[in-house]
Parts: C-alpha cells; structure tokens; sequence
C-alpha cells in the first residue's frame, strides 16, 4: 500500500529536527527520514557530527518560543560571550559578534531535539537513504529511496521539507524552473574540518584561547579564503578547525610552491598554538575526534520553495557567508519550514505561491543580510595578510566592523579616514575598494528589503541581485598571496 503524509522531511539534523516537530505541532501527519539509527540522529558524515558547533542564544530562544524547548547542560556544554577575530599578526582583534552563545555537545543536542518532535507525534524512520522526488505534474509529491534492507521504497505527501544539506540530493533533481537553483558554484564552498582536542593549558593568552570567547584567526597563508578557529569547551578542551576555499588554496600553493591540503593546513595550525601542551584527541560519545566536511559560504537561495517543496538549512545554503556558522540559520529555518507547510496544506494550496510565505518569513528572521555578507566575504578573500593586519587595525572601529558582522552598513568616507591611513599605493586602493563594497553592501539591502511579495515578481528580482553579486565577484578575485 502507498503511505501518505501531510509533510515529510527529509533529513534529521538541525533544520530537519525543528520542522518536524513545528509541522506536527501545528496538526500535521509528518514523517522524519533519517539516513542514521535513532542513537546517532543527526551525524553529518561517517567522521561523525562534524562542525564548529556554535549558536548564538537568540536562535535557541527562537526554539523556545516556538517549540516551547529549552536546552541546558550538558547539550549546552560551554557558554561564551562573543566571538573574536583575530589579525594575522595578533595585534589586533574585533569583537564582531557580542552577546552570549554556546558551544554545543551537538550528539545530546540534537536526541534531545528528536524526542521533541517525536512527543509531537513524528513518525520516524531511520537507516532510510533518500535517492530523489517523486514529481507529478510538475510538483514534488513525495520522496523515493531505499530503506535499511536496501529495499526501494516511496512515500507521498502533499509537502516535502529538504533539510538534507549541502549534498541534498532533492535540491539538485528539481524539474528545471527560474525559481530554486539547482547547482552550487564550488567557489562558493568551503572546505573544512576541525579536531576535538583535549589539552593541558601552558599558559593564558585571549589571542589564543580563552574559555569565555570563540576566537576566529583570519591567516591567508594557513587558511586562504577562510579561517581558523579556536571553540572552547567544557574542561581543557576545545573545538579546533579551519575552512579553505579551494581556488585560494590553489593559488597560495602555487605561489608560495607548496603543495598543501586542508588535512596538512589543519593539523599544521591545530598543533602550532603555544598555549596547548600534550595535546590528544578525544571522541564526544560517537562523535569523531577528527571530521571534514564543506559548507556554503554564499548568500541563500534566492527561492526556497517549489510546488510541494520547501528547502531549509544546508539544502538552502544558509550558513553564514562570513562565519560559515550554519546551526542558527538552519534552527530558524526548520520552525519557519514547519509552520508555513502546515498553513499551506490547511489552505490546500502547497503550489509556490501557497508556500511563498516561507520565502518572506525567512528573509525577514535572517536570509535578507546574507547576501551583504557575501559580498563582504568575497572581499576579505582578495587581500593577503600586510592588507588585513593593517586594514584591522586603521580602517574599521570595532564598532563599524560589529555592524559589518551583522549585515549592517556603517558609514565610511575616505576623507574622514584619510588621516589615519597611509599614503601606500595597496593601502588607499585597499581602503577605496572596502568604500565600494560598504555601498555594494547598502544597495544589495536595499534589494533584499524589496523581496516581491509574489512568485511572479521574482524572476526580474533576482535577475538584480545576481547581476549585483556578480559584479563584485568579477572585480575581486582570491589573492591570498
């Protein structure tokens, strides 16, 4: 017998988990496919829940409200104030993201989020592979896979939430339509991986570590196009990674003739800061010690539904574009997935139009500041270390970089700077361009804040907003070097 559902979605992990249990919270007959057993719900890789594990309070709040969950220790294993980020050379440091968040035991946190959901009345199904949609009618009308026999197997429902993540494999066989891409530049990805290391700690230094704060290292040379970071967590350890963007990679390599990895980048900067003695790795539980994994670091898809389509988190590439942080954006996604499939088949319209809302809920909770951040990630990937150490410490206040961080615009003029700047060729010209992308920055917003209210605005909407990300991408190019 064919089994239908209101809602089925596809994946368990941070955007999944929160839909599922908003979905059926608000009524609906929802399955949960899960390519794990219910014990490693959410494990990303078979090198375990690989991630930086960060989320700022307001997103666990935004759970709470909606969901009526609230986390504690030990899912919740180490509180920080903020995240720093740190100039090449140490001398200088921003705090561009304040207010309290949480380094998460991400295993704990996300069972105690399935329990959640399946006191809702989920019904879930483990060691289930999802292979693609099933499309009638130029709609998705459910999901086809193999289940834990190897067995093929579909499922129907009126709406399909895809929190598969980056490597979704929904997403990618859409029908071909102008609303939701359907392939991710690879130059919008960031190759990473992070260690979990246990330590004796030699000596103190906030640069370094510090169990109060996320400290972010920006370093063209160890990690081009990206960063490394340094997470505390509970006792003398610490989630410790870098992300890469691999044509920096390529470039830095060929000039610098080197022929590194991520694998040799990471190791190389895990074990090279002084503070650290006798470091080891430790397994969380199942979660591995050492993990890789890429992320999206663009602005989310410009639409995010389709008839009988919804995408959330990683399938959507929601990450932000700056800090890679993924956990926040996908937790708000999966509450607002859950609700708006839930209003639309109760409106008995789940075409794109009936789930449009989705698309102005999203932008309004996160997704209109993302693509300012892109914008402002593909600059920081055009400068190399002299550039960065010197543009940290004279052309941004903290208070200017904090609202860069967040999507917002300051007010920079060359000519109230100009005393603070030296009159070196790469400086100016340097300076200049972050007085282009602050207005890039500005107009892009200003588009965003225009998201068309209806399905048959959006094809001339994001003809702009590609046009304008384009623009910028031509006229910065990596140079880590």
């Amino acid at each position: 017998m064919e089994e239908k559902y209101d809602v089925i979605v596809a994946g368990a992990g941070m955007a999944g988990l929160p839909a599922a249990a908003m979905a059926a919270k608000k009524g609906a007959k929802v399955l949960l496919l899960d390519r794990n057993n219910k014990e490693n719900v959410g494990r990303k890789t078979n090198w375990g829940w690989i991630c930086g594990d960060a989320v700022a309070t307001s997103h666990l709040d935004f759970i709470k409200s909606n969901l009526g969950l609230s986390f504690s220790y030990p899912e919740l294993e180490q509180e920080v104030e903020g995240v720093y980020a740190i100039s090449p050379d140490f001398k200088s440091k921003i705090l561009f993201d304040e207010g309290n968040g949480y380094v998460l035991n991400r295993p704990l946190f996300e069972g105690k989020m399935l329990e959640h959901a399946l006191k809702q009345g989920v019904e879930y199904r483990t060691n289930f592979e999802v292979e693609r949609p099933l499309i009638e009618n130029n709609y998705v009308v459910g999901i086809a896979g193999k289940d834990e026999k190897k067995e093929h197997k579909e499922f129907k429902a009126k709406v399909v939430i895809d929190a598969l993540g980056i490597s979704t494999t929904l997403r990618r066989a859409l029908p071909q339509n102008e609303y939701v891409e359907r392939v991710v530049d690879i130059d919008d990805l960031e190759l990473t991986g992070r260690f979990l290391y246990e330590f004796d700690l030699d000596h103190e230094d906030p640069l370094l570590y510090t169990p109060k704060y996320a400290l972010i290292h920006l370093n063209q040379v160890i990690a081009p196009g990206g960063y490394g970071w340094v997470f505390p967590k509970k006792g003398n350890r610490a989630n410790i990674g870098i992300g890469v963007q691999k044509r920096s990679l390529e470039i830095r390599n060929k000039k610098l003739n080197k022929k590194d990895t991520l694998q040799s980048l990471m190791k190389e900067y895990a074990t090279s800061i002084p503070v650290f003695k006798n470091m080891r790795l430790y397994n969380e539980g199942p979660n591995g010690g050492e993990g890789y994994w890429s992320v999206a670091v663009r602005h989310q898809m410009e639409a995010l539904t389709f008839n009988g389509y919804i995408g959330a988190g990683d399938s959507m590439v929601m990450p932000n574009p700056i800090s890679a942080g993924g956990i926040g954006p996908a937790l708000t996604a999966g509450v607002l997935a859950g609700i708006n499939a839930a209003d639309a088949i109760a409106k008995n319209d789940v075409s794109i139009k009936g789930l449009w809302k989705y698309n102005l809920d999203f932008n309004e909770h996160y997704g209109k500041k993302s693509a300012s951040l892109e914008v402002f990630r593909v600059y920081l990937q055009s400068l190399n270390n002299d550039i960065i150490n010197y543009g940290m410490k004279v052309f941004l206040t903290a208070a200017e970089a904090k609202q860069l961080s967040y999507g917002l615009v300051p007010e920079l003029s060359l000519s109230a700077k100009f005393k603070t700047i030296l009159q070196g060729a790469k400086n100016i010209n340097a300076f200049r361009n972050l007085l282009y992308v602050v207005n890039k920055m500005k107009e892009i917003n200003a588009i965003y804040e225009q998201y068309p209210k209806s399905m048959e605005e959006f094809p001339a909407w994001k003809r702009r907003i590609t046009q304008e990300v384009k623009e910028v991408k031509e006229k910065f190019k990596p140079n880590p070097v």
